[in-house]
């Protein structure tokens, strides 16, 4: 019988292979925690790099949409600016070109001449009156305003006038005309149809 097996040895040496076996696996366990945890944060990284550029692509699209948007609104604001401040130097000028003839002509003190002025201040009022009419009549060219028109608004440009509206532009006497245009033929198919029928009560 083999004693030396159960001997304190060949305890100590089971124990140690026992001891070396879990120290072993705890040892690729925390390998395989470590693992876990690089692949983790690989996994976060790479989540934050895609993010990254996600955004980085949104910010230089929409960047480029601005800068688009914004320069082409600058230009159309700019044409806008120009042509509202040259009609407003136009009606600056208008209205001082008025005012000025207004004043000319309330400046005339027709009871003030004498006989002896009196041909030569009424051609020099009759003058001012010209001048005062032609700065008038320019300005009506220029400012419709000034002749009471108004821009004509259409709610639908391209929908053709209704009967409505073609009526109301025809005289009486010309829809009469219309109107027995349309409704003669009926007529006289109507007496054609009476005629027949009483050419046949009398053949009975």
């Amino acid at each position: 019988m083999d004693f030396t097996r159960n001997s304190p040895a060949a305890a100590l040496h089971g124990a140690g292979s026992f001891l070396s076996s879990a120290h072993g696996f705890e040892l690729a366990q925390q390998k395989l925690i470590e693992l876990k945890r690089a692949q983790e944060e690989l996994e976060r990284q790479r989540a934050e790099l895609e993010d990254t550029r996600r955004r980085q692509s949104e910010f230089q699209t929409g960047r480029q949409e601005m800068l688009q948007n914004l320069e082409r609104g600058i230009g159309l604001l700019e044409e806008a600016e120009f042509s509202a401040r040259q009609e407003a130097e136009q009606t600056h000028k208008a209205v001082e070109g008025l005012r000025d003839a207004l004043e000319k002509i309330e400046a005339i003190q027709e009871g003030s001449w004498t006989g002896e002025t009196f041909h030569k201040e009424l051609t020099r009022a009759l003058t001012t009156l010209e001048n005062a009419r032609m700065e008038w009549n320019t300005c009506r060219l220029k400012f419709p305003i000034l002749s009471g028109k108004t821009p004509h608004i259409q709610s639908n440009p391209g929908e053709a006038p209704g009967a409505a509206s073609l009526l109301s532009e025809i005289s009486l006497l010309r829809a009469c005309k219309l109107g027995l245009a349309l409704t003669w033929p009926i007529a006289l198919v109507g007496l054609g149809a009476m005629g027949l029928f009483a050419w046949l009560l009398f053949q009975r």
